[in-house]
């Protein structure tokens, strides 16, 4: 990549996670994201422009608003950073392609939702909708400039198949999944499909992995019970994030264990 493509993608990281820590803290609270400016919500004071550029503002005024010395709640630097990284790795995953505008938009919703079911126990239909929507649009965009009709197709399956097979799961025990995490498996589906079902195995079984050992920890520290509840949405995502860049590399490797299983039964039989 040219130094000016990495500069553009770190610049957009920033600015879209900016723009995330605003939805996660409006969106579960059915507020605008556009209007008003943002504010100190303890003393309502808008926040200015210089005290408004991410990372460095938090940072330069050491997490705290500039009028009351209220505390900024790190998660905004966090997320910042976060979009920015998440946004130069998958940048060297896929380069000028036209896959990338679909999974930095997709990363990007699934970011914003993980923050609301961490801090709320909430994955609002407001941002899955709109990230599936424009997930969507770029990946059919994708296959108009590439030809490649049936890996939409793919995609369409996978999102399908993941919103049934999660629906069936909490329609059976509704106490194991919100239908936040129903409509988060959809979402999963078509982020992950464009790449192939394996992908989207990968992320569901690395979340779920995931959360079982956190939880697992969590009792172990004393900090949590067997009805202490986690926010699946976020490992989830974590899962989904974790497919996109390492994916591939690791289904190939699983792939080539299968391969050489396959060749060792016969080789075997002729050494009997």
């Amino acid at each position: 990549m040219s130094s000016a493509f990495v500069v553009i993608i770190a610049l957009l990281g920033l600015a879209v996670g900016s723009f995330l820590n605003v939805a996660a803290s409006r969106v579960p609270e059915g507020r605008s994201v556009v209007r008003p400016r943002s504010a100190c919500p303890r003393c309502a004071v808008q926040i200015a422009a210089r005290d408004n550029i991410p990372i460095a503002s938090w940072l330069l005024l050491g997490g705290r608003c500039r009028a009351c010395r209220a505390p900024i709640p790190v998660r905004y630097p966090l997320v910042e950073a976060l979009t920015a990284v998440l946004f130069l790795a998958e940048a060297m995953r896929f380069g000028r392609s036209e896959t990338l505008p679909a999974e930095l938009v997709f990363t990007a919703g699934l970011l914003a939702l993980a923050a609301c079911d961490a801090e709320r126990f909430l994955l609002p239909r407001r941002l899955i909708y709109p990230t599936l929507g424009l997930t969507a649009a770029c990946l059919l965009a994708a296959a108009a400039a590439t030809g490649q009709w049936h890996r939409l197709g793919v995609t369409a399956a996978c999102g399908v198949g993941a919103f049934a097979v999660f629906f069936t799961l909490h329609w059976v025990r509704p106490a194991w999944l919100g239908f936040g995490d129903v409509r988060l498996a959809g979402l999963l589906g078509t982020g992950l499909g464009w790449l192939g079902p394996w992908h989207l195995v990968f992320a569901l079984l690395a979340g779920s992995l995931a959360g079982l050992l956190v939880g697992i920890a969590l009792m172990a520290a004393g900090r949590a019970t067997r009805q202490t509840r986690l926010p699946f949405g976020v490992f989830l995502a974590a899962g989904a994030i974790a497919a996109i860049l390492v994916g591939a590399p690791v289904i190939h490797w699983y792939a080539s264990l299968n391969d050489l299983s396959a060749m060792g039964a016969p080789l075997s039989a002729v050494r009997r």
